[in-house]
């Protein structure tokens, strides 16, 4: 099938699952609108994009803003006349024991993983209402099902995005879809956001160890967006056979 005439925004798509997305979706036929922190990782891969003959631009925006949220909307809107999927993938992962009071940790995952969520809920969702049709993609995590040892307050805001994507999907009504895609260890730079030395290390080996390819997680997107329009994906879990 083809995506061929969507119109997808994405978040933290300089790297990870949110690269992946985008390289996959704009091969299917997707114009690809991409939002990160990092121009020059963003920029780059536009250029992938744009060489294999697709459809990319890109923003770089800080999803801690409500203003940035509402500045990539206008612009897919101004580029493309319309936005079909709105993913929000942009997270942080900056576990720890709670004992270390890592505080401007918490609070960046909060800002980052909750607030970045609601935020493209608030720029999107006008949109999406005034069109009479749109497509939420959230990205949670397996940590919101199971909650282990340092990762209390990373678990938290995945249950948190969780909880508000199932409220979302049951205002949503009969025009719009929402959609969670919950990983598992995935080959990302998730450990580059844990600010413990020996953590870091730990995560990173687990990742190495057992972690699935980002486009196992882009193909689960893919998949709820060619659904016929009447028929939402609430949510998918995916993790590696190996993981616990």
């Amino acid at each position: 099938m083809t995506l061929s005439g969507k119109v997808i925004i994405i978040t933290g798509a300089s790297s990870g699952i949110g690269e992946a997305a985008a390289l996959l979706l704009a091969e299917r036929g997707a114009a690809v609108v991409l939002g990160a922190r990092n121009a020059e990782k963003l920029e780059a891969v536009v250029q992938r994009i744009r060489e294999a003959g697709g459809n990319a631009a890109a923003l770089s925006i800080d999803v801690k803003k409500r203003t940035d949220l509402l500045r990539i909307v206008d612009f897919a809107r101004e580029t493309h006349g319309k936005i079909d999927v709105f993913i929000s993938n942009a997270g942080n992962g900056a576990i720890s024991p709670l004992d270390e009071l890592r505080v401007d940790d918490w609070d960046d995952m909060i800002d980052i993983n909750i607030k970045g969520v609601l935020y493209g809920i608030a720029a999107a969702l006008p949109v999406f209402r005034k069109q009479r049709f749109g497509h939420f993609i959230h990205t949670g995590s397996t940590a919101a099902h199971r909650t282990v040892p340092t990762m209390a307050v990373y678990s938290g805001t995945k249950s948190a995005v969780r909880a508000i994507t199932e409220g979302l999907r049951q205002e949503a009504g009969k025009d719009l879809r929402v959609t969670l895609i919950s990983p598992g260890y995935v080959k990302t730079n998730f450990a580059d956001s844990v600010t413990s030395e020996t953590l870091k290390l730990e995560v990173q080996n687990g990742i190495d160890q057992v972690g699935i390819s980002p486009k196992a997680i882009a193909r689960a997107m893919i998949y709820a967006i060619e659904q016929p329009l009447d028929v939402d994906v609430g949510e998918i879990i995916i993790r590696p056979t190996a993981q616990g």
